[in-house]
């Protein structure tokens, strides 16, 4: 497998971008899940896309990225990450059977 990573620099110095092998079924269906919690809470939106949100919480889900540096990353909180974790954590296990 070839690697995609290099670094970049950000707002904040040097971001180091990685390649995340993930399906696209997989990752619509994680941001599904959470545009439809989004509906049923009743928030109007929120800092990123569902779809990105998604692939963060994957990227942490998977390859355990910590909360601080997928936060920097993408100029959201790391509180916000372990919320965004949490929440998609709990509609995953809804669904488990």
């Amino acid at each position: 497998m070839r690697k995609n990573s290099k670094p970049a620099e950000g707002p904040e110095g040097l971001v180091y971008q990685c390649r995340l092998s993930l399906s696209s079924a997989t990752v619509n269906m994680v941001a599904d899940l959470i545009r439809g919690h989004l509906k049923k809470i009743g928030s109007r939106w929120r800092k990123l896309a569902p779809g990105r949100i998604a692939v963060i919480v994957l990227a942490v889900l998977r390859h355990d990225q910590r909360l601080c540096d997928m936060a920097g990353g993408n100029d959201v909180s790391a509180s916000t990450v372990r919320r965004w974790l949490l929440e998609v954590t709990g509609l995953l296990a809804a669904r488990a059977p």
